[in-house]
């Protein structure tokens, strides 16, 4: 036994002072590479060996990742003398590339600023492209200045119509949501006939986009949208197929009833209060609230109507955006009044109590919110 504990602890010790001598041997080698580098480097050549390419390799991927990034902040480091002049030229260019560079400075200078609105029938010349980023860079640039120069935005309107037609649905989205951006009389007058199409597109997200439109048109023109049908062709829209249409046409019926400050614009039917509910789980968390807050309104003295819609609601008490929470309790305490059951009251004060608990201990401005 003796002899086998000493002879292992020295066998121990051998390979212990074995690895520790290799990893000098490695870590002298190490620094007699670092100290050839730094040699080189002081008399202006360049580091050669083992170890450079690998580390070059591994310090140039954050900079190309870096580089995919940063490649727009070019645009916002120009300070040269007759760049305007130079811009003209570029928009003028039959070279998309320089057209698209020019169309991002003028976007970039506008950002920090500078006045372009001298080069608005210059930028409304490359309008006609199907280049889908182009475009979205010039209406950006329309939506700026069309309130300033809005003689020179009537120029865009026949664009704005033939796009509302493209086979594209993007570019059509988009040229419906510019139209209804620019807050000019002149061209909202144009938008009647393509927001009318737009609301009976067969693509959802044109739809959605035609929704959205609309409440901005009411802001300003109230009348219009009155006269042309819009306001039911939104209430139409809440049975949509599509659950996102859905949500954002009740988002801005809801808006544009608090807008005008009188009574809701519609009054939930039966058949719709069920779309509704069966749409709440596929919608995304704001058309949810959207839902939520129409559901709050929904008008019926039936206790088992209103116990099946908190029943449907209650799952959106676990939600982890505040604002479906706090929508969801309101729909809960608005129907609970219609309650009888005693049980069926404190089973739903049970549930009702844990998440608000739980926004109590949220930001200050949330726990305003749910104490009141």
């Amino acid at each position: 036994f003796f002899f086998r504990r000493v002879g292992g602890r020295r066998a121990l010790s051998s390979r212990l002072s074995l690895g520790s001598a290799r990893g000098a041997e490695q870590a002298d080698s190490r620094r007699r590479v670092c100290r050839r580098h730094c040699r080189e480097l002081r008399r202006g050549r360049e580091p050669r060996g083992e170890g450079v390419r690998e580390r070059r390799s591994r310090a140039a991927a954050p900079r190309r990742r870096a580089g995919s990034r940063m490649s727009d902040a070019k645009y916002f480091q120009t300070t040269k003398r007759g760049e305007i002049h130079e811009l003209k030229e570029e928009l003028h260019t039959n070279d998309k590339q320089k057209q698209k560079e020019a169309v991002k400075k003028v976007i970039a200078a506008m950002t920090v600023g500078k006045d372009v609105s001298m080069l608005f029938p210059d930028v409304c010349s490359c309008m006609q492209t199907p280049n889908l980023e182009l475009k979205k860079l010039v209406y950006l640039y329309l939506i700026n200045y069309a309130k300033s120069q809005p003689d020179l935005a009537i120029m865009a309107v026949n664009t704005f119509v033939k796009d509302a037609s493209d086979p594209n649905p993007l570019i059509r989205a988009l040229a419906v949501r510019t139209m209804g951006c620019i807050r000019v009389e002149q061209i909202t007058e144009y938008l009647a006939n393509p927001l009318s199409k737009a609301l009976k597109d067969e693509d959802p997200y044109v739809r959605k986009t035609a929704a959205i439109c609309v409440c901005k048109l009411h802001d300003i023109n109230p009348e219009m949208v009155k006269d042309q049908g819009f306001l039911d062709a939104l209430v139409e829209m809440i049975s949509d197929s599509n659950p996102t249409v859905m949500s954002n046409a009740i988002a801005c019926i809801n808006e544009i009833s608090e807008s005008s400050g009188g009574p809701g614009l519609f009054e939930l039917s039966r058949g719709a209060k069920t779309k509704m509910l069966a749409a709440i789980n596929e919608c995304a968390e704001w058309g949810q609230v959207a839902i939520l807050d129409a559901l709050a309104m929904y008008p019926t003295n039936d206790p088992k109507e209103a116990e099946g819609i908190i029943e449907r609601v209650t799952p959106r008490l676990q939600h982890a955006n505040a604002a479906v929470v706090l929508s969801a309790v309101k729909v809960v305490l608005h129907f609970m009044d219609l309650i009888e059951s005693e049980e069926t009251l404190k089973a739903l004060t049970k549930k009702l109590s844990p998440p608000m608990v739980t926004l109590l201990s949220a930001e200050p401005e949330i726990q305003y919110v749910a104490l009141r």
